[in-house]
């Protein structure tokens, strides 16, 4: 039987969502050997997506194959009985033998925040990037209004990619709170880094460091050092996936 779980995590101590052989703290790697244990076998499931060190997650998605009686609730209380108190499985339930929890997904939505004031922000600072400036709003809405739609991103990825490198950015919205700013992204997919990488651009655009039509030149010249920098892993969260 196929099983789709949702699934919330802190990702602060550990070493991103793929299960990695030179450690076993990944958030992959806790599932999965919870659900080894429940059905004495190996399990592998497969994550909508693959964030990276220190990335948090409200609404991640992973589709795994089971044998067992359990119902879906019960595979759920089972899961969260042993898993760590900073994972947690929000839902399990039948899924088509044929959903892929990647490979069917359609849009993504990451939220970056980044905190103005860390006085109102004292039991959220795990999850906000402190950032000294006061960026201007206005110049960052006009640079995301060039990011957004369809085109090559290779500039805002951390490696070269032997497959394709284009993807559709359909919004980026700017949400202001007392003492934070959060940037939204949603799109087809994202290459690795690229929503940190995308923040410190505009950010420094934010900050009159560059230009916003600097944006073009790096979508022209698709190389990583006409970027901006890459904003740290722990202001970023996986919020939705839609199918």
């Amino acid at each position: 039987m196929n099983y789709r779980m949702k699934i919330q995590y802190d990702g602060t101590r550990y070493n991103g969502w793929q299960r990695q052989q030179s450690t076993d703290m990944t958030i992959q790697g806790k599932i999965e050997d919870v659900l080894s244990k429940m059905v004495e076998k190996p399990v592998e499931i497969h994550g909508a997506g693959r964030t990276d060190a220190g990335v948090h997650a409200r609404g991640q998605v992973a589709n795994v194959h089971l044998d067992t009686s359990m119902s879906p609730d019960e595979i759920c209380t089972y899961l969260n009985r042993w898993l760590p108190d900073d994972i947690g499985i929000l839902s399990v339930e039948n899924a088509p033998q044929r959903f892929h929890s990647r490979l069917n997904a359609v849009s993504k939505r990451y939220d970056y925040r980044i905190c103005t004031n860390p006085a109102l922000h004292v039991f959220d600072r795990k999850y906000l990037y402190p950032f000294a400036e006061k960026p201007d709003l206005n110049t960052m809405k006009k640079a995301a209004g060039y990011l957004t739609g369809e085109h090559d991103f290779q500039g805002f990825c951390a490696r070269k990619m032997k497959k394709s490198t284009v993807r559709k950015l359909t919004s980026v919205t700017f949400h202001e709170l007392p003492g934070e700013l959060c940037i939204s992204y949603e799109g087809n997919g994202f290459l690795y880094y690229m929503v940190r990488i995308m923040t410190g651009t505009l950010l420094e655009i934010g900050t009159g460091k560059r230009s916003p039509e600097s944006i073009l030149t790096i979508f022209d010249t698709r190389t990583r050092e006409q970027a901006g920098f890459t904003a740290p892993a722990r202001g970023l969260t996986l919020i939705d996936i839609q199918y």
